[in-house]
Formats: structure tokens, C-alpha cells, sequence
């Protein structure tokens, strides 16, 4: 049994180790670099944005449409990448510290063995989190989850063996080039000053043994007899090489993001995030390294600076509306409450109101009863999760109508995901009206649109945005830059084999004549909230309630027709994919899209204003009242939505002291949806009490089934998700929904004056 005195020995040895005493340096300085590891140890755990996705972008990497073996090398390399530039910017940042290094071969590796605490723990920990996630969320087999598991250990070691052979080459090289003042002593004190200032401690970290390069324990070497000119040479030397690696890797995402358009250069989410966090450290600790205390006067300069040219127009980041006019600055919209204002006066509202009761009739003579029930679909936002339940209640419900859906449906609301899935589905339809071959149950279509958006959100985001923002792309008339905006609908309109990439005036007839249903699609305009419509047929009875003459109440508008108001900015050249993309801008995954007004606006998701949907049909329905008393059986009014209402399943989360700090900014976040609901909600009954005509409403919902945490608000999803929101259109409360549409349709048959409820 060991004496007092021999465990004494031992702790203090290991406390004095270069490995623990560089984790211990680590926590004492720039802990900033230690917020990276926080969140990457947090998110594949499951702690960090969860909700969204975020462990899954990590534990099931998809690459070419699925998760693979090359998918898991990818992820492996840019984890090596992302641990190789935590060890070269620490190491060039706390080498002042271990000067004993200076004195052995190949510093850089020695201290990459005895800095691997941590990315040797993260490592350990996602693979066994990667193995739990495949057996639970991706199903597979054993044999698959190790050939996964052996592709992200061969991409590191890859990555590894590639730094440490360009260092050791370089190390070599700068060994010759030093070897002639070696060898000669005239040479090497004149250099490097001998009598000069001398070290007379072994650093200023304290260190009794380290790994050497074969794992060996070995005491670092007394470098009191040496001089600091020889020593900063040496490290100078090594930090100049570690500089040039990081210049390659920037040169590297700068050529992938030029080659992106191929799906073959579209990285894994997670690789892309592990990029973006390397380059992150090696830039801040490049300033914190060069510029020392002046760093952040030198960022503010910085940022001043670009802040000019902004403001010049001479560089322009903004995401554009593609297909649209951004070069005719003379005729640009004021927008201010007269322009508003005017386009939404009661001669305007009127002209267009009677436009679309000629489409109404339209509709109605392709009817097949004298008083037809009037379906009007409204779908929320939710990412690709409420796509996917979208088309699925779509397929069902068009089966249960024997494929009368579309035909009976004049109206599609709604927004983000939702929107996704509608505009797919009618397209198929619209097609398949033209006379191709197509089956709208084909389960293939649902496959499609459930297909991953985030990895080329990402990739674009890393290697685009950032290193090579100058590319561009030509419509029928105009040059745009090309972004992450751009690289999801591209993604989007390869996942559904490209059939919604036209622009907006290619639909302009078809939902003129009522061959297929309209579909508003809105946005938010952040500067005020107000909604921005975007419809091919003219909505300015859609932009404020309708004014009401005997009482004298006139309402302000509270949304634009994007159409009238850029009507001199080619508003029908904007391309379907831009709107689908304008309607599903989530917040900074999506770039917010600025329009050619003046002032200059942008616009966000339209979940941000009506995530349901609801808000525009109710206010359509009030407008047109009066035709549908008069010609139809009432309306259908369908709410396909991602998530429950109420949710008083969810539980609350007990109170916490950083809860009482967090709660007043998080209170909105947390309840936005809740007091949507809550308003449309009465808003929908105040609708139901006072139409002078049937009024049903028919919700669906995607409800997770028992014990799943249910499918993430992102755009990416995992065979787990997928199977489970398939699996939620049998929950009963769906089940009675289809139920009742089946009700509906055979008592419209039968009687179509009788009640609807």
C-alpha cells in the first residue's frame, strides 16, 4: 500500500503535468475559446437548440442525400480541422509560457499530445452519442453504425496526419536553414545574443513531466542557458508555419464555395458548423495574438469602416429577391403611409374585388353541385417538419376526395414549411392537369420534399458567404450574388426535381381561370410589421379591413400588394423559388430580403405576423361574404398545423435564479405562437358568429406519438422524425378530422343546404 507521502508525490505530479496544467491555463485564459467547445459538447448532447435540430445536424450527417460512410469522413476531417486550429492558436498564443519546448523536435506535436484533453474527451463523447442516436433515431443496424463510426475516426486521422506532415516538413526545412548558425558559435551568438538575457525557471507555467512524441513521461529540460533572442526565434518560426496553414484553410472554403453548384461540394451541416468554429478561433486569436491590447479598437475601426461602404452601396451583402428590378433607383416605391394608403383605396379595393369574384365564378363552374363547398387550406410554418405533415394530410385528403382536393380548394394560406409542402403538391397537380404522368399518392413526393435543405444553408453560409461572396448567378434579365439564399433554393428545387423553378407570371393564367387554387404567399416587413402579399392576381382589398362608410370607420393598412406596390420593378419576373424562400426566411438561417424601395425595406418569415395562416382567409372570407352566401354550401376551412395547440402536456420548467434574468427577454420568444393562436382563435369564432353562411372548421395536426420528443423546427430531418410524422396522421384526433371531411363531402352530396358542424 502506498505511504501518505507517495500519493502526495503522485498529485502533485499529475497537478503539475503539462497536460493539466495547459487544461488549467486553458481556464485561466481567453476562456472565449472555450465557448466553442461549450457548445459543440452541449449540442451533440442535446442541450443546445434542440429543438431545432441541432444534435441531429451532428449525429446523423447527411451528404448526397443520406447518411453515409463519406458523409461521416467529412464530419471526421472537419472535426480534425477544428481541433487542429484549437491547438495552433493556443499554441501560438500561450507559447510564452513553455518555453522548454523550444529546445525539443517537434514542439507543435509534443504540445498536441498534451493539449488533447479536450478534443480527445469531445471525440470519446460523440461517438458514443452518435452510436445511442443511430440505434434510437436513424434505426440501424449494428454493422452500419460501426462502418459510420469508423468513417469519422478515419477523417480525423486523415486530417491529423496531413497538419502533422506539412509541420514536420516545415520544421525540417527551417532546421537546415538554422543549421549553419548552429554549428558555427561566432554565428550563433552574434544571432541570438549570447550573454545576453537568460531564462533562470523552465517557463512560466510549472511543469514536472509531459508526454513526449512517443508517450512517454519525460521532465522538461532546464532552459535557463538559453538565450530569449534563440527561443522566440524558434517559436516565431513554428507560429509563422501555423500562420500559413490557416491562410490554406481560408484559400480552401474560399475554392469549395466556388464549387458548390455541385452537389458533390456540398458538405454535412455539422462539417460546415466545425469549419465556421475553426475559423472563428483562428481569427480571434490572430488579433488577440498580433494586435495584443489594441485588438478591439482595431475590430471597431474595422467595423466602422465597412459600415461606410455599406452605406455607400460600394459593398452590399443584402440578400435580393431573384428575378425582380434592383437597377431602376429613379422609379423605386416611397414607402410611407400615403403611398400605402393609396394603393389600397376603395376604387382600387373595389376594381379588384370584382376581379376576383371572376375568378370565384370561375371556380365555381368547374363544380360539380349547384351550391359547392368551398375549401380553403390553411398551413402553418415549422420548417421541413410542416412540409412533410403538409403534402402527407395533402395525399390523404386528395384520397379521401377521389382526388377532388385541388379542384374544390380555392385557397391556399399560410406560411415557412407549410408553404413548402402546398406549393409541391399543387404543382404536381397543375402538371399532372397538363396531362403528365403523375400519381399525387406517390409516396416519392413526400420523400422529396422531407429531403435535407440545412447542408447547403451551411456550406453556402461557411464557404460562400464568407470566402466567396463576389460569385454571381443571371436570371431572364439580372445578375445576383450568390448565398446561402441562393443555395436553398437550389437545394429546394433539386430535392423536387425542379419543377417549381419559374417565375411568377408562368402562373398567372392557370390561377386566373381557376385551374388550380391561389395561393397567397406573405412575408413580414421588419421595419413595421406589416405584412407583405405576394399573389398573382391584384389583393388590394387584402391590405386593410374593408372601410365601412355609415360608421366612418376607415382601418390603417396592415399589408402590401407586392405587385402594385413594385409595379415598375418587374414584380412577375420573381421567381416561385424566391417567394417560397422570402415566405420561409427564418431568422439568420435565412438571409432577411431587402426590396428596391425607398427607404429600403427587407422581409422576414411570415410566421413572424400569421404562422397559421388563418388571419388572410378570415379576412378574404369577410371580404367576399356576400358571393359565397349566395353561391356556395358554405366553407371548409382546413388548418394543417406542426404542432398542438394549448400543449399543456409540455409541463413548465421550474424556476432557476438564471431563469428570473432570462425570463423578461424570453417571455415573446417562448409564447409568440400561444398568442397567435390565442388571437386566432377569436378571430375564427367572431368570423363563425357573424358569416352569413356554413362555416366548418377542420383542424390536423402533427402530433409526436408517446415517449418521442417529436420532429425539430428545422430544415432537416431524421428517418425517426419522418416515420413519426407519417405515423401522426392515424393519432385519433386526425383520424376524427378526416372523418369528418368524409362527412362533409357525403352530406354535400346528399344536401348541400343541410348544416355543416
Amino acid at each position: 500500500m502506498p505511504s501518505s507521502n507517495e500519493i502526495k508525490a503522485f498529485i502533485k505530479g499529475f497537478y503539475y503535468s503539462f497536460p493539466v496544467q495547459l487544461f488549467m491555463l486553458h481556464l485561466r485564459r481567453y476562456q472565449v475559446f472555450l465557448i466553442f467547445w461549450f457548445i459543440l459538447f452541449s449540442t451533440v448532447n442535446g442541450d443546445f437548440m434542440s429543438t431545432f435540430g441541432a444534435d441531429a445536424l451532428f449525429l446523423s450527417p447527411e451528404y448526397l442525400g443520406e447518411v453515409n460512410w463519406l458523409g461521416m469522413v467529412i464530419v471526421g476531417a472537419a472535426t480534425g480541422i477544428f481541433c487542429m486550429s484549437w491547438n495552433i492558436t493556443t499554441f501560438i498564443l500561450h507559447s510564452n509560457q513553455f518555453k522548454f519546448l523550444a529546445t525539443t523536435s517537434k514542439p507543435f506535436l509534443k504540445y498536441c499530445i498534451n493539449n488533447a484533453i479536450i478534443p480527445l474527451t469531445f471525440i470519446i463523447f460523440y461517438i458514443v452519442k452518435n452510436v445511442l442516436f443511430d440505434i434510437h433515431s436513424e434505426l440501424l443496424s449494428a454493422g452500419r453504425i460501426m462502418l459510420l463510426i469508423s468513417g469519422f475516426l478515419t477523417g480525423i486521422t486523415i486530417t491529423v496526419i496531413i497538419a502533422f506532415l506539412y509541420f514536420f516538413r516545415t520544421e525540417k526545412s527551417m532546421m537546415r536553414t538554422m543549421e549553419p548558425v548552429f554549428r558555427d558559435p561566432k554565428a550563433f551568438a552574434k544571432q541570438f545574443g549570447i550573454g545576453g538575457k537568460h531564462f533562470h525557471e523552465k517557463g512560466i507555467l510549472r511543469v514536472e513531466w509531459f508526454f513526449n512524441t512517443s508517450f512517454k513521461l519525460k521532465m522538461p529540460r532546464n532552459v535557463s542557458h538559453y538565450s530569449q533572442e534563440f527561443i522566440d526565434t524558434v517559436f516565431k518560426r513554428h507560429h509563422f508555419t501555423a500562420v500559413i496553414s490557416i491562410i490554406f484553410a481560408f484559400l480552401f472554403l474560399a475554392l469549395l464555395g466556388m464549387l458548390m453548384d455541385k452537389p458533390f461540394f456540398i458538405i454535412p451541416a455539422a462539417a460546415a458548423i466545425l469549419l465556421f468554429f475553426a475559423i472563428l478561433i483562428a481569427a480571434s486569436g490572430a488579433l488577440a495574438y498580433w494586435l495584443k491590447s489594441w485588438w478591439f479598437p482595431v475590430v471597431l475601426v474595422i467595423i466602422l469602416v465597412l459600415n461606410i461602404l455599406f452605406e455607400k452601396e460600394i459593398i452590399d451583402p443584402r440578400n435580393k429577391a431573384y428575378g425582380i428590378n434592383y437597377t431602376n433607383r429613379k422609379e423605386r416605391p416611397v414607402y410611407n403611409r400615403d403611398s400605402i394608403m393609396q394603393l389600397c383605396n376603395i376604387q382600387q379595393m373595389e376594381a379588384d374585388k370584382q376581379h376576383m369574384i371572376g375568378i370565384l365564378e370561375k371556380w365555381k363552374q368547374k363544380q360539380t353541385e349547384e351550391k359547392p363547398l368551398l375549401y380553403i387550406i390553411n398551413v402553418s410554418g415549422g420548417g421541413t417538419r410542416s412540409a412533410t405533415f403538409t403534402l402527407n394530410v395533402m395525399q390523404q385528403l386528395d384520397a379521401l376526395m377521389q382526388g377532388n382536393l385541388m379542384n374544390k380548394t380555392f385557397i391556399i394560406n399560410g406560411a415557412s414549411g407549410g408553404m413548402l409542402g402546398a406549393a409541391y403538391y399543387r404543382e404536381l397537380f397543375r402538371l399532372k392537369q397538363q396531362g403528365k404522368s403523375i400519381n399525387l399518392q406517390d409516396k416519392r413526393y413526400t420523400e422529396n420534399i422531407s429531403k435535407d435543405l440545412l447542408n447547403a444553408l451551411f456550406s453556402s453560409f461557411v464557404t460562400r458567404d464568407l470566402f466567396a461572396p463576389a460569385q454571381q448567378f443571371e436570371t431572364e434579365k439580372f445578375k445576383y450574388s450568390k448565398d446561402r439564399g441562393y443555395a436553398f433554393e437550389e437545394q429546394f428545387s433539386r430535392n423536387t426535381d425542379r419543377i417549381l423553378d419559374y417565375p411568377l407570371k408562368n402562373i398567372i393564367s392557370d390561377e386566373a381561370e381557376a385551374k388550380v387554387p391561389l395561393m397567397f404567399f406573405n412575408s413580414t416587413i421588419t421595419r413595421d410589421g406589416r405584412k407583405m402579399m405576394i399573389s398573382t392576381q391584384p389583393v388590394s382589398f387584402m391590405m386593410r379591413n374593408w372601410p365601412d362608410s355609415a360608421s366612418g370607420i376607415s382601418s390603417e393598412a396592415d399589408a402590401i400588394d407586392f405587385a402594385a406596390m413594385f409595379r415598375k420593378q418587374d414584380p412577375y419576373d420573381l421567381r416561385l423559388l424566391s417567394i417560397l424562400r422570402i415566405n420561409a426566411t427564418f431568422p439568420y438561417v435565412l438571409p432577411n430580403v431587402w426590396l428596391p424601395s425607398t427607404p429600403i425595406i427587407d422581409v422576414m418569415d411570415a410566421g413572424m405576423r400569421d404562422n397559421f395562416g388563418q388571419e388572410s382567409s378570415l379576412r378574404l372570407l369577410n371580404v367576399f361574404k356576400e358571393w359565397i352566401k349566395n353561391n356556395t354550401g358554405g366553407v371548409v376551412f382546413i388548418q394543417i398545423r406542426d404542432r398542438k395547440s394549448g400543449e399543456w402536456e409540455d409541463g413548465y420548467e421550474d424556476p432557476s435564479i438564471g431563469g428570473m434574468f432570462t425570463k423578461p427577454v424570453m417571455t415573446l420568444q417562448n409564447n409568440w405562437m400561444k398568442m397567435q393562436d390565442y388571437y386566432q382563435d377569436e378571430m375564427t369564432e367572431y368570423g363563425n358568429n357573424s358569416f352569413p353562411f356554413s362555416f366548418s372548421k377542420i383542424t390536423f395536426m402533427y402530433t409526436p406519438l408517446p415517449k418521442q420528443k417529436g420532429a425539430a423546427l428545422n430544415f432537416h430531418l431524421t428517418q425517426t422524425e419522418k416515420l413519426d410524422i407519417r405515423r401522426s396522421l392515424q393519432s385519433a384526433e386526425n383520424a376524427a378530422s378526416f372523418k369528418r371531411i368524409t362527412s362533409l363531402e357525403q352530406r354535400s352530396s346528399k344536401d348541400v343546404s343541410g348544416e355543416m358542424r
